[in-house]
């Protein structure tokens, strides 16, 4: 054994003697006691070596959502005064075929939207209580909305920023949603899975690169339950959509 190593050893073996009698005195009050064995640390295997590297995403799954909404004005008291209904309806006149007629997928949403009169989050309107937190980090609010896409258990969750009195939506995601919640810089949703016991638990964070809230963490974690998770099914019901923020 190294000099070295056998002198940290005899170091370490005196210390532990001398806490071990120090305790001993002093009762079971505060004793020591063994964690177990530890774990060897086992290095990581890489596969396939030889395998030439990607160099280009098979899919595009939209990792950056970053678009003006068209048509809506800032307000001099910013963006808690825009209003959330006319923003939903500026995303839902971008695709009418989705929301407009009897074989629309989400026709329910579009005739709800007439029930929109008080308000974001009153009534039967689709569009849920709009949340404010500040995302990104100078100091102002952005705008988080969430609204149900009916018939069906499914909830868009979008974020909005203001850049250069412009408004922009910089996240954007469609789910059936059994929680939501804002932390630090972060949208937090989770959503049921079809495994008893566990659900996916999906982070975004804002990126001051991409200037926009990019999907840090996809994670499947277990619950507790046992319980079979049902899987969503048409339905005009939608639970509330839920927020660890004021706002």
């Amino acid at each position: 054994m190294p000099r070295r190593r056998l002198t940290r050893t005899t170091a370490l073996g005196a210390l532990v003697a001398l806490l071990l009698a120090a305790a001993t005195a002093c009762g079971d009050a505060g004793g020591l006691q063994g964690a177990g064995p530890t774990e060897t640390a086992v290095s990581p295997d890489k596969l396939w070596p030889k395998l030439t590297p990607a160099s280009r995403p098979a899919y595009e799954i939209g990792e950056v959502v970053r678009e003006v909404v068209k048509g809506v004005t800032i307000p001099p008291g910013g963006i808690r005064d825009v209003d959330p209904v006319t923003v939903v309806r500026k995303e839902m006149a971008r695709s009418p075929g989705d929301y407009e007629g009897d074989a629309a997928q989400y026709r329910e949403t579009g005739r709800l939207m007439d029930r929109c009169g008080d308000g974001a989050g009153h009534g039967q309107c689709p569009v849920l209580q709009p949340y404010y937190r500040d995302l990104t980090g100078d100091g102002r609010p952005e705008l988080t909305l969430g609204f149900r896409l009916l018939p069906g258990r499914t909830t868009a969750v979008r974020v909005y920023t203001v850049e250069k009195q412009r408004l922009m939506q910089v996240m954007s995601w469609d789910d059936a949603i059994s929680g939501v919640e804002l932390a630090g810089r972060s949208v937090i949703i989770r959503s049921p899975s079809e495994v008893a016991g566990y659900e996916y638990r999906l982070q975004w964070t804002w990126d001051a690169d991409q200037k926009a809230m990019l999907l840090t963490h996809d994670e499947m974690l277990r619950t507790g339950s046992r319980k079979k998770t049902h899987q969503p099914s048409p339905s005009p019901s939608v639970s509330p959509f839920p927020s660890a923020s004021t706002p």
